[in-house]
């Protein structure tokens, strides 16, 4: 079944390297998506230095793409040695993934006075009308805090509704976990800024390991995996379930 998802990643405690990271994380979807032959697209982006994200919002979609990934959601953490350190020292750096399917928007009421939308422009690659037009949007919804924006799209409407469906996505996350009692404040403030407090995974270079904190499995070869083969991960959630 060809299913639809929000992917947010943002950069956690760590600096530079934690943004390196976050990038690393953002290919390994990305090339994993490839790979099942699913679309990708960039929805929104905050990128740093050193070819890496404070935070990138995408879109997902494909068949049983939400299902494959939903293991996804917490804390990533990452023990190696940064490219910014010459003490040749492990740092732990960490970032935060969140995987949320998208819904229809019958199934999330919101008022437009609840929103405050903004416009700018989008800059960077995607010639003059990107550059010269304000076709970026950021739309704060005024009851629950959270801001969404969009900016890789080449109209204000588009970046509007893509912006949107991160919206109603982050909203309908808040209700499920509402209505099953698991939800305070600071879930909903987790929620809003993608910063849970779980660390799920870490990835530990210098032993070449992957530990998976939830299930208690080990998976070796960091680096291919990196590069987009989840497949082991993915396999060892679908035996636990």
């Amino acid at each position: 079944m060809n299913q639809k998802l929000i992917l947010e990643i943002r950069a956690g405690a760590g600096g530079d390297e934690a943004s390196i990271f976050a990038g690393d994380l953002a290919r390994m979807y990305q090339r994993y998506a490839q790979k099942k032959n699913w679309k990708f697209g960039v929805i929104d982006n905050n990128q740093s230095s050193l070819n890496g994200y404070k935070s990138l919002v995408a879109e997902i979609s494909g068949e049983s793409a939400f299902d494959d990934l939903k293991q996804e959601s917490g804390v990533h953490r990452v023990q190696r040695v940064p490219k910014t350190e010459k003490a040749g020292r492990v740092h732990t750096s960490t970032a935060s993934v969140a995987i949320l399917p998208i819904v229809e928007a019958k199934e999330v009421q919101i008022k437009d006075s609840e929103l405050e939308v903004t416009f700018s422009r989008a800059g960077g690659p995607g010639g003059q009308n990107v550059n010269k037009v304000e076709t970026a949007v950021r739309i704060l919804h005024k009851p629950s805090g959270i801001v969404v924006g969009s900016r890789e799209e080449r109209s204000q409407h588009a970046n509007r509704e893509k912006a949107m469906d991160v919206l109603r996505a982050k909203l309908y996350e808040i209700e499920q976990l509402r209505v099953t009692g698991d939800i305070g404040s600071n879930r909903r403030e987790q929620i809003g800024s993608a910063d849970r407090s779980e660390k799920i995974r870490t990835y530990n270079f210098p032993d070449d390991r992957i530990t998976d904190h939830r299930i208690g499995k080990k998976f070796s070869r960091i680096e291919i995996i990196l590069d987009g083969d989840l497949d082991p991960i993915v396999k060892a959630f679908k035996k636990q379930a």
